[in-house]
């Protein structure tokens, strides 16, 4: 299997995401579970925080997010998310994407994402892109636009083969990602996650990065910022004391931090702050 579906706990992970409902090859359960997930664990990336690394095979993966009940950034929360489609049955593809998100230059190949078959149609999945993020799969073809809760989507065509994920803001749509068909192995994310993690210009090893998107609602804490969004366009935003972090995290994101962690993640962020 090319996502290790075989080594899922599985019953563990529909516990920690709290699907409940049929696990059949068919596009309802591909639309719960992908909803399930998003809502059940949040995006993070503290464990680079913390100066470690962030290991990619499934026993890390459920370690770390089904039992540890923590996030995960991109290549975390998709790879987990393979091995639990492939092992119901699907045809999973992995996909690399250019993250834009308003950048004035062209980007590596970062991010992954997912292409899954059903009924012989393709669809566009990805549970780790954070508050942004679809909530659920949209249909992989260009021109569809789709509404999800409270948000807009829509996929577009470029040229060369290019698809943009764009997300509708108030001042008009705005480009995610681009991503072409050219299928990636699990080796091919190693690599990336490699840079992520450890490159000088990766904007993960920087600052505390959590973010969660629900209908109604895109969280995020970016450092000592925690906002959140409307889709009228309003956000909120508050600085977040020292002393109440650890409280925070597991409020809004749901994430308890051992006490060992959360002192070291307050001491190397807040003292380089």
């Amino acid at each position: 299997m090319t996502w290790n579906g075989d080594e899922l706990d599985f019953d563990a992970y529909l516990a920690r995401v709290g699907h409940m409902g049929d696990t059949k090859p068919d596009l309802d359960t591909l639309r719960a579970l992908h909803r399930a997930h998003v809502a059940s664990i949040p995006f993070e990336n503290l464990e680079v925080m913390l100066g470690r690394p962030v290991p990619l095979d499934l026993a890390a993966l459920q370690d770390k997010m089904v039992r540890g009940r923590r996030g995960g950034y991109c290549y975390e929360q998709n790879l987990l998310f393979a091995a639990a489609l492939e092992r119901i049955g699907f045809n999973v593809t992995g996909l690399g994407a250019r993250v834009r998100a308003g950048a004035s230059t062209t980007r590596a190949v970062t991010h992954m994402l997912l292409k899954v078959e059903v009924d012989g149609e393709e669809w566009h999945c990805d549970v780790g892109f954070g508050a942004e993020g679809l909530l659920e799969p949209i249909p992989l073809r260009d021109g569809v636009e789709v509404r999800q809760g409270e948000w807009r989507y829509r996929v577009d065509g470029e040229d060369g083969g290019v698809l943009v994920l764009r997300t509708w803001r108030p001042d008009g749509w705005f480009d995610l990602y681009a991503y072409t068909l050219e299928s990636r192995l699990p080796v091919d994310y190693v690599v990336m996650n490699h840079y992520t993690s450890t490159h000088r210009s990766s904007s993960f090893i920087r600052r505390p990065v959590i973010q969660q998107g629900t209908p109604w609602a895109r969280r995020r804490l970016v450092g000592d910022q925690l906002s959140v969004a409307r889709p009228d366009g309003s956000v909120v935003e508050q600085t977040v004391p020292v002393g109440e972090l650890t409280h925070l995290l597991a409020r809004e994101f749901g994430i308890e931090l051992e006490a060992d962690d959360s002192a070291e993640l307050i001491r190397v962020h807040y003292a380089g702050a």
